[in-house]
């Protein structure tokens, strides 16, 4: 196996995993929609909708430019 093709199985290793598990805590973080077991604000709400989409833009960048991720900085 050439070292393209080791590189190239390991990315998709890591990627299958990597993206089940990235769904998964997505699919977390929708539970907390549930307005009888959570209390939050809209505001709230809109601020893990704009850190997930900012970091979702970040991934989109990095594959087209291969440019490197920023520190994660998420509070309410």
């Amino acid at each position: 196996m050439s070292n393209q093709d080791k590189k190239r199985a390991k990315f998709i290793e890591l990627g299958q995993k990597r993206v089940v598990s990235a769904i998964k805590a997505i699919r977390l973080i929708g539970n907390l929609s549930n307005k009888s077991n959570y209390s939050y604000s809209q505001k709230d709400a809109d601020k893990i909708i704009r850190a997930l989409e900012d970091e979702l833009k970040l991934l989109k960048r990095r594959f087209q430019s291969d440019s490197r991720g920023s520190e994660i900085d998420f509070q309410f």
